[in-house]
Order: structure tokens, then sequence, then C-alpha cells
């Protein structure tokens, strides 16, 4: 599908270098995606490698007292999460320190809603399963849907299914390269169409192009 090659050649170009795309480890992309979910990348890059000095396992974290535990993600806010990312170590620990593989098993942990379980599936053991976050979520709206109406939760899930290929490596950079491209170029307030991969295959785009090229309508 040409929508596939043009977003993992632009990938390929312009990812950005970040930590948790440089491992396979469950438990840091586990903390990764913790402190992804309310708070901005350039904060987190500070946190996360001080994080995972201080709790370098996932056994560490576990056996860590809560107020050891709250003092390492102070500065980070939401704290609800600190405290979910460490219920989930003590729960993983009765199983043998092993972050599940399958993200209906994910689910079951604290804090880990269908985005985190796919995200950890996908970026830990490239198992070949979406993951819709709020930028994935803008780029197919755009791309594929109508912008101003949006697409019910569903149908987003059911098309970044039908979009993700098949083999877990190619599905790995694919999904990263869908929230890259929302980040970076797709962004909420002012998307940088012009230098869009997808921008001959979006229909914001063509849609905002047939009303410039309309002109304004004469008064009746």
């Amino acid at each position: 599908m040409s929508f596939t090659r043009k977003l993992l050649a632009w990938y390929k170009r312009n990812a950005r270098v970040l930590p948790w795309r440089e491992t396979r480890n469950p438990y840091a992309i586990l903390v990764s995606e913790f402190m992804l979910q309310q708070t901005q990348v350039s904060r987190v890059l500070d946190y996360y490698p001080r994080f995972l000095k201080r709790f370098p396992t996932i056994d560490k974290l576990a056996r860590a007292r809560p107020k050891t535990v709250r003092e390492a993600w102070h500065g980070m806010g939401y704290y609800a999460r600190a405290a979910n990312l460490h219920a989930l170590a003590k729960q993983v620990a009765e199983t043998g320190y092993r972050i599940p593989d399958d993200p209906e098993d994910l689910r079951t942990l604290p804090g880990v809603g269908r985005y985190t379980a796919g995200a950890v599936a996908c970026f830990a053991y490239e198992k070949p399963v979406p993951t819709v976050d709020t930028n994935v979520r803008r780029v197919l709206t755009r791309v594929f849907g109508n912008a101003k109406v949006g697409m019910r939760n569903a149908e987003l899930w059911e098309l970044a299914s039908r979009l993700l290929p098949k083999d877990g490596k190619r599905a790995w950079r694919f999904n990263q390269a869908l929230m890259e491209l929302g980040a970076l170029v797709c962004t909420a307030r002012k998307p940088k169409c012009p230098i869009c991969p997808l921008r001959s295959d979006c229909l914001a785009v063509r849609s905002a192009t047939r009303t410039r090229n309309r002109g304004p309508e004469r008064p009746r």
C-alpha cells in the first residue's frame, strides 16, 4: 500500500532518536509508556533515565517503598501513574516478574488501557497489534475520515488494524511512524500539510483544496 510505503520512508528519514525506541525491554518500555501518558516527550527525556537508574528492573520497583517511588516521580505530576506502575510491578512479581506479551493479559494490570497494552505488546515483543493514541487518532481521522465530525473509537481501532502490517518488525515501525507523524507534522493546531508524506492521500487536504478552489460564495 502506498500509504504504508510513504509513511515508513518518511519515518526512516525523520524519526527522533528516543531511548525507549532503542530497547525491546518490556519493563523499560512500560515505564516510558506510563510517563508519556500525560507528559511531553522533552520532559520524559529528563525523568526516564533517572527513574530507570533508581529502579533498573521490575523486581527493584516491586520491592521499593511507595514513598521512594513517589520521590522518583516527583515533578512529573499525575502521581496516580506512579502508584499504578508500582502496583503493576507488585502484581507482576507474583508471577515471576514477567510482563505479559498478550494485550488482553496486559489490560488486566493496574493503569494499563487498550493503547498501553498494544504499545507494550508491539514495542517490546513486536506483536502486530494496533496502537491508537491521540496522535494516531488525529492522523487517521484527517487522512481517512471527516476531521470535523471525527471517527468513532471502534472505527479508528478497526482502521488501524486493517492498515497494520502483519510482520512484527514492520508493525513496530508502522506504529512508531504514525505516532511520530502526528507529533511532528500532523499536529493539532498547525499541521504542516505541505511537508506531509501523506498529503496526496489525505481527505482533509483534498477538502481544504476544493474549498480554496471554489473561492468565497457570492451573496444572494
